[in-house]
């Protein structure tokens, strides 16, 4: 038996396998003997058989054939209809059968393929494939069922012993013989038979009985066994892979198919996970485009991959509780998992790409999931398998959905992470998908899709394997040289923390990052600090990992310095001082040299500095850069304690040498202005004090710059006071590292003199020559420059002396402020010191940006800001006649911080000059106010007890406030870099800044929150106090001109910033909730003493409450706007604006219905009031519920009001509208009516009849209140009325063509009365469009005329329009052209253009006496730009008669 068994291997276990062929042949053909001798006693069978051509062997030989198949099925078949005994031989021929199959080998024998007889061993014939006997019988139809179940009666004798040591599997290859038979007689018998097996048969035969079914059984029986199958698949989950391979192969009605597929769904959790790639794809192969949607949506509920992987942490705590055979076990267990998902993703993957209704679905299905918590690892898999397809249409589905998702904070990072942590080997399947949605991610103008993006490098990075990392590098690497802001800022980023956390691997990328070095002329300041800090960290980190470029990091640094071009020495010195910071760093304690730098380091460290000294010394501009940079360095890293002394101490003693002289009696020496000794704030200690030495400097600066004019050779060295306030800031920053935060050292420094001149000298500047202008000038930006960083270093000193010191500085600041103005406005062309060293050039920054200010003063004085600069340059918003006047009366009002008498100029555009104040100084706002009310009513002495704020310093700390939060907490939109253009930088003068997150800002104004409010409150009670004193009125007897400016200036101010804070997209993120939570909290417990565990809807009802107090006291329409905006955003955030929505509508009216009066008594005006005015009417308009009433209101009643009053009065109704504000008024509405029509939905066939009424009822509303404005042009007909009606009028039209038209289509033949009545309304607005055409072209003014040729064809287009509508309806008869004659706005007729033969058209409607004379104008008439005479315009009349129908 064994040597048989291990013969029989040979053929494998497949009956019909190809490669056994030669092997039996060759074995037949070792026989001796040609033919068997017949036996006396053969039996019916044998003897049958031999007769047929095939001769039975013994001893495992193959049964030997002469005949083919067909020939040997004939005879079997001729010898036993020929036989006498027929039909009862058939029974004894089956019976000898039997019997000799009794036999196991003669079995396995007739089981195997017979070999051709052949006689001359020709191998060639042997390799020809036979049948088996047992097969080629079963074709014989009068034996078939019989042979059949004798053959199934034999499978439960081999059941258990199947397929021992490795021996053919008996059950297996009877199954075989009934697979792919021509004809099958008992179809149904069989059925029965094989499922009855299954019910009693151990798994293997169950299974291979299963997986056989499709191919034994004929199409008829399929349904029957596919609900048999389906029973069987619930009771016993083993069997889940055949039974699911059979049904996917068999022919099952779709009723079925749905229950069976129900069945699978509802199993799935009790699948072994090996089986799930089986169950995924049967699930997905049965799917029609009806139901994918839900199928989809059953599997991705069920598919819990989560489930299937376990976690790192539990993986490794369960490696170290197993012998050593388990833990060696365990990973490869976490493979195989792993490997099964893959298999379920590919099943999935190939259902998508040869489906399309299932990508389809799959995108729907993620899009349907609306909580955060729903979101499965499933989804991110499913975006990168559509994504990986070629399909176009689903790769731009699956990161359009990526992106939908990120923005809306419903795919966040913890997933992200979870997904690459656990199915690490899955996802790296899809590398390049990650790769393609990470770059595009990145390259996104939405801050958090780019920090999504980041994070998919930043896992790809971590946990896959070195080729990822290569191309993760590659790609960071080309995103820093794209040149998009916000991409290479993101891109640098992740490099600096792939640094920070895998030095090692990064290492072996040094040079691709090196090679950013050749694209550095478009990255910003901040940015090249970036990238030499992480180049830097490579070559010169603790483990030198990247030591192989030390060298070429030297030469670029060395090459930078030495250049003559500011730009590439401010990149060298930049680069050296991060250098500088690598090498000098604090090293951890327990490496070789105990923490402390080696002396070889501490030499080159020494050397680079010199370096870097020298190369600067002959640029002040480069010398302050420096002493800025390292400043920095000191302030933001841990230096070795050797470097640090050695800075600290070189500092100290330059400082004092260079800026720092003992106060004597004179200072002699002369200068262009007379020098004096100012701003002492210590004046017990004149005598032995010091003094900083700023006016002599500032002269012998002035005088060595003409030296170097003059090329007169200096050896001495120069000291300009451009580095004086640099100098001073790593002075402070080293004493600060040196003491732990105590300035005691330097604190002379706060209360210390300045050498200044009189100033005095700034009354009496017009007598001054241009050098003391300038001179005086710089001075004081020098001084002013001093004392910010003065405050900037003593900001954070607890005691009251130095807090005091502090204070006094600020009002030094403001009060020199207003000097400066006054000088500045009487020195044209003048170009400031600079101030920050690391952005562009100063001379370009002075070009762009002191040339607005002399304009300012040329065109009348007074401080004009962005705001106002930019409408007057927008044009004319206002009727020409009130422009002048406006402007004059806006001026007075509009200055803060100077004196009535003297013009000035606005210093914001001087900003880039100003030191940069910390945001530490603001804390400054947490003290009190000092208001001259408290003055009056305390003695003076014990109100300088406690550290108050005066006015002028609330307004310059908060405009400095609002500055900052507009900087780092409003995200400007990502855009390229325009080719060839120089980029304006909007950091410059935020340095400091930037180098916080924006989250850290946040979270320091919730801090300052409360003092926020407390100076909110104060400059309310201030205006209430002012209002009661006057009775109800701001312009009484007795208020201050300069208090109320500054106050009003402060409410403004403040609640800007609370608007800009609130503003803050970061608070739409999930991590950010708690904190947006706390600063609405500050609001609602202002107002009461809440409970903290409030929801945060609760919070944005008690905050609007809170802001809503502050609606009685607003000083100007300015501030009553910032109000409006700010209640709408923190209206927002609670998720439920609407609830607030008629508050703050009805607020915003309160404030349009209010007369608007400065403290002089004159009413408020001018182009900063109109734009304010502009901004509220539209907040008005989009906070009401029904725009198309109020406008109506509006033009109906205020416009009205305002024709009947006299030139300079205003609408009784709206106090706000006269005549220099209507042209505000008409363009908002214009605006908000083209916007609100838009939401009207399109008319649909299927729209019912009260449906389609409620549209038109609409429509028609606004087709009337489009006419009332476009008639208004009849009276108010001025270029900028025109320009806005001719723009919001083509709008409006092509929204009725768009969403309009369709609606009449479908009513037309229901409501036919509505319909006319609703286009004769339009068309004469249309008329009087096209006479504002004609107009425009007769003043041949361009800013109209090129509104016209678009206009003119939407009106062409809805004359067709309408005549399609009619047609739909069967009434072409109905609509006939004429001619329509060109007019002015008044009616009259174009003459020249001399359209003679039109004459009788124009009123030919007047006589038709039909219900709809319509004049549709217009046309594509004008033709009558052209030169030649002909027919100037073609009109079209359309009417509808009754019989329209």
């Amino acid at each position: 038996m064994m040597r048989r068994k291990r013969r029989s291997s040979v053929d494998k276990e497949e009956t019909f396998s190809t490669a056994a062929k030669p092997k039996k042949g060759r074995s037949a053909g070792r026989s001796a003997k040609e033919a068997v001798a017949v036996e006396t006693n053969e039996s019916v069978f044998v003897a049958f058989v031999r007769k047929a051509g095939v001769t039975l062997k013994h001893d495992a030989q193959s049964n030997e054939t002469t005949a083919d198949l067909v020939v040997f099925q004939k005879r079997i078949q001729q010898q036993l209809q020929k036989s006498p005994q027929f039909p009862g031989i058939i029974q004894e021929f089956v019976s000898s059968m039997e019997a000799y199959i009794e036999n196991a080998d003669a079995l396995r024998t007739c089981l195997l393929p017979c070999v051709p007889q052949t006689s001359d061993r020709d191998s060639s014939s042997s390799s020809s494939f036979q049948e088996s006997l047992l097969r080629m019988l079963l074709g014989v139809e009068t034996l078939q069922t019989l042979i059949i179940n004798i053959l199934l009666e034999k499978i439960p004798e081999f059941m258990l012993d199947s397929s021992g040591d490795g021996g053919l599997s008996v059950p297996r290859m009877i199954i075989n013989q009934l697979k792919w038979l021509d004809r099958i007689v008992d179809a149904k018998g069989l059925s029965v038979k094989l499922l009855e097996l299954v019910s009693v048969a151990p798994v293997e035969v169950q299974r291979d009985i299963i997986t056989s079914l499709p191919e034994i059984l004929e199409d008829s029986q399929h349904n029957d066994v596919g609900k048999e199958l389906n029973s069987l698949l619930q009771e016993n989950t083993q069997l889940t892979v055949p039974v699911l391979d059979a049904l996917s192969s068999l022919n099952l009605r779709s009723s079925l198919l749905t229950e069976v597929r129900s069945a699978v769904m509802a199993t799935m959790a009790a699948v072994q996970l090996e089986d799930l790639p089986v169950v995924v794809k049967f699930i997905l192969q049965s799917v029609s485009s009806s139901d994918a949607f839900e199928v989809v949506c059953n599997l991705r509920r069920n598919l819990e991959l989560e489930q299937c992987v376990l976690p790192p942490v539990i993986q490794a705590s369960q490696t170290l509780l197993k012998t050593k055979r388990a833990a060696v076990s365990a990973p490869a267990a976490a493979g195989s998992s792993q490997d099964s998902i893959t298999l379920v993703l590919d099943a999935i993957k190939s259902a998508v790409r040869f489906q399309k209704t299932i990508s389809e679905a799959w995108l729907k299905a993620i899009e349907s999931v609306e909580e955060v918590e729903d979101h499965k690892v499933i989804d991110l898999l499913m975006l990168l398998i559509l994504h990986s397809t070629n399909a176009n249409q689903s790769r731009r589905g699956a990161e359009r959905m990526l992106k939908l998702k990120v923005r809306s904070g419903l795919i966040q990072e913890p997933l992200l992470h979870r997904t690459f942590r656990d199915y690490v080997q899955v996802v790296r399947g899809y590398f390049s998908s990650v790769l393609a949605l990470a770059q595009s991610l990145l390259r996104s103008p939405d801050p958090g899709l780019v920090a999504f993006g980041g994070h998919m490098y930043r896992c790809s990075f971590t946990l896959f394997d070195s080729y990822c990392h290569q191309e993760v590098v590659g790609s960071l690497v080309t995103h820093v040289c794209s040149g998009a802001d916000g991409e290479v800022d993101m891109a640098l980023e992740l490099l600096c923390g792939l640094v920070t956390e895998k030095p090692s691997e990064m290492s072996l990328y040094a040079v691709f990052v090196k090679g950013i070095l050749d694209y550095m002329d478009n990255l910003t300041s901040q940015q090249i600090r970036k990238l030499f800090h992480l180049l830097s960290r490579l070559a010169f980190g603790q483990q030198q990992q990247g030591s192989h470029i030390q060298d070429d990091m030297h030469i670029v640094i060395r090459k930078q310095l030495s250049s003559t071009v500011p730009k590439y020495k401010r990149i060298g010195i930049i680069g050296a001082v991060m250098v500088i910071g690598s090498m000098g760093a604090l090293r951890p304690k327990g490496a070789e040299s105990h923490g402390l730098l080696s002396q070889d380091a501490l030499r080159q460290v020494t050397a680079l500095m010199e370096l870097v000294k020298s190369s600067s010394e002959s640029s002040p501009e480069a010398a302050a850069l420096y002493y800025d940079e390292l400043a920095n360095l000191i302030w933001s890293s841990t230096l070795d304690p050797q470097v640090q002394e050695m800075i600290g101490s070189r500092v100290l003693d330059d400082f004092q040498e260079d800026f720092v002289v003992d106060l004597g009696p004179d200072v002699t020496g002369s200068f262009l202005l007379p020098p004096r000794v100012l701003y002492n704030l210590d004046e017990d200690e004149s005598q032995g004090g010091i003094a900083i030495n700023l006016l002599p400097l500032l002269a012998k600066d002035a005088q060595s710059k003409g030296d170097e004019l003059t090329q007169v050779n200096k050896t001495q060295k120069r000291v300009s006071p451009l580095c004086l306030s640099p100098f001073f800031r790593l002075l402070r920053l080293c004493e600060e590292k040196r003491h732990q935060g105590d300035l005691e050292e330097i604190d002379a420094l706060l209360g210390c003199p300045l050498i200044l001149t009189d100033m005095d000298a700034v009354d009496k500047v017009q007598s001054l020559s241009k050098a003391e202008r300038e001179f005086l000038c710089a001075l004081l930006f020098h001084t002013i420059n001093w004392f910010r960083e003065v405050v900037n270093a003593f900001c954070k000193q607890t005691e009251t002396e130095m807090k005091m010191k502090v204070m006094t500085r600020l009002q030094n600041i403001t009060y020199l402020q207003t000097l400066l103005e006054k000088a500045l406005a009487e020195t044209p062309g003048f170009v400031p010191p600079a101030s920050n060293f690391d952005g562009e050039s100063s001379d370009r920054l002075a070009l762009s940006s002191a040339v607005p200010a002399l304009k300012t003063k040329k065109d009348g004085g007074g401080k004009k800001r962005k705001a106002a600069a930019r409408s007057s340059s927008e044009g004319s918003s206002q009727p020409a006649e009130a422009t002048e006047a406006d402007e004059t009366q806006q001026e007075q009002p509009e200055k803060e911080k100077e004196k009535d008498v003297s013009p000035g100029v606005s210093l914001s555009v001087f900003r880039p000059f100003f030191r940069e104040l910390d945001l530490e100084v603001l804390s400054v706002l947490q003290s009190g106010l000092l208001s001259r009310s408290l003055l009056d009513s305390e003695l003076h002495t014990k109100v300088r007890e406690e550290v108050l704020l005066g006015p002028a310093e609330l307004v310059f700390l908060l405009e400095d406030l609002l500055h900052k939060l507009e900087f780092s907490l409003t995200a400007a939109p990502t855009k390229r870099a325009p080719f060839l253009k120089p980029r304006a930088d909007r950091s410059v003068g935020f340095s400091h800044l930037q180098q916080r997150s924006s989250k850290d800002i946040a979270s320091y104004c919730v801090q300052l929150l409360p003092a926020l409010c407390t100076h909110l409150e104060n400059c309310h009670n201030h205006f209430q106090a002012l209002l009661s004193e006057n009775n109800g009125c701001v312009d009484g007897p007795a208020t201050d001109m300069q208090e109320y400016r500054m106050m009003s200036a402060s409410y403004q101010l403040l609640l800007q910033v609370l608007n800009t804070i609130f503003s803050w997209s970061g608070f739409s993120q999930p991590g950010h909730r708690n904190l947006l939570k706390k600063a609405l909290g500050v609001l609602a417990e202002r107002l009461k003493e809440g409970d903290a565990d409030l929801t945060l809807e609760q919070f944005v009802k008690q905050s609007f409450e809170y802001l809503l107090n502050f609606r009685s006291t607003m000083p100007s329409l300015n501030t009553a706007l910032c109000l409006s905006q700010l209640l709408s955003t923190v209206s927002e955030k609670g998720g439920n604006a609407a609830a607030h929505r008629d508050q703050t509508a009805s607020l915003v009216r309160h404030f349009l219905s209010q007369v608007w009066v400065t403290a002089s008594g004159e009413r408020e005006r001018g182009n900063k009031f109109n734009e304010a005015l502009h901004a509220l009417l539209t907040i008005y308009l989009e906070q009401v519920d029904d725009i198309l009433k109020v406008v109506e209101e509006i033009a109906g009643e205020g416009i009205t009001e305002l024709l009947n009053v006299s030139k300079d009065e205003s609408s009784a109704s709206w106090p706000t509208l006269n005549r220099q504000t209507f042209l505000v008024f008409y363009k908002v509405m214009l605006a908000e009516l083209e916007k609100a029509v838009r939401k009207i939905p399109a008319g649909k066939s299927s729209d019912d009849s009260e449906a389609q009424s409620e549209k038109l009822l609409t429509w028609s509303l606004a087709v009337r209140d489009f006419h009332i404005l476009v008639n208004l042009v009849k009276v108010f007909d001025s270029r900028p009325v025109l320009n806005v009606c001719l723009k919001y009028g083509r709008l409006f039209l092509e929204s009725f063509l768009k969403l309009g038209m369709p609606l009449l289509d479908y009513s037309f033949k229901r409501h036919k009365e509505d319909v006319q009545s609703l286009l004769k309304t339009f068309q004469l607005s249309t008329r009087q469009l096209h006479h504002m055409c004609g107009h425009s072209k007769i003043r041949q003014d361009t800013s109209l005329t090129n509104h016209v040729p678009a206009l003119k064809k939407s009106l062409e287009l809805f004359l067709y329009r309408v005549k399609v509508m009619l047609a739909l309806n069967n009434c072409q008869e109905a609509f006939w052209m004429g001619n329509l004659k060109n007019r002015n706005l008044k009616g009259e007729e174009i003459l020249s253009q001399r359209s003679q033969e039109s004459d009788e058209d124009e009123e030919e409607e007047e006589g038709q006496g039909l219900p709809l004379p319509q004049q549709l104008s217009e046309d594509e008439a004008e033709k009558s730009d052209s030169e030649a005479p002909k027919k100037t315009s073609r009109g079209v009349e359309d009417e509808s008669t009754d019989d329209s129908e």
